[in-house]
């Protein structure tokens, strides 16, 4: 039986992402991680002759989280914009996974209209080496750009 060699697997930290905000790109090397979800709304209703419920999709909800280390004022200044000026920022987020050791190649996905939900303002921690901060945000559109091709089966 075949199976797929674990060298296909994709590395997390061979990555790189981008920030369009406004126009200016941003090199998001401050991230930890990320993770960019898609959640079908679905609506429940019955009909004759059918005593199951049925489920019926109506729409969709992007939801992202990113943990980054607490290394840029990016989002605390879109904060303090939307604080005092009540001016809210929408932005892309760039997503490129490829590790080079694997036969898959890489995927780009792209985040449109990315919105923080959460920013962490200010931050101390004298047991921390290194700190870190969460983001949740939404966005409203996305892209594949580039699709991983098929991994090897041995």
């Amino acid at each position: 039986m075949p199976f797929m060699r674990f060298s296909d697997t994709v590395h997390g930290a061979e990555a790189r992402a981008t920030f369009d905000i406004d126009g200016n790109i941003e090199f998001a090397f401050y991230i930890k991680s990320l993770e960019a979800n898609f959640e079908k709304n679905v609506q429940d209703g019955k009909t004759l002759g059918k005593r199951s419920t049925q489920h019926k999709a109506d729409g969709w909800t992007g939801t992202g989280t990113m943990t980054i280390y607490y290394v840029t004022s990016t989002f605390r200044m879109l904060a303090q914009k939307y604080a005092k000026q009540g001016r809210d920022t929408y932005f892309n987020i760039t997503i490129e996974n490829e590790d080079p050791a694997t036969d898959i190649g890489k995927q780009t996905t792209v985040l449109y209209n990315c919105n923080l939900n959460t920013t962490l303002l200010a931050a101390i921690d004298v047991e921390s080496a290194a700190l870190e901060e969460d983001v949740e945000f939404t966005f409203d559109d996305f892209e594949i750009l580039d699709q991983f091709g098929q991994p090897t089966l041995t």
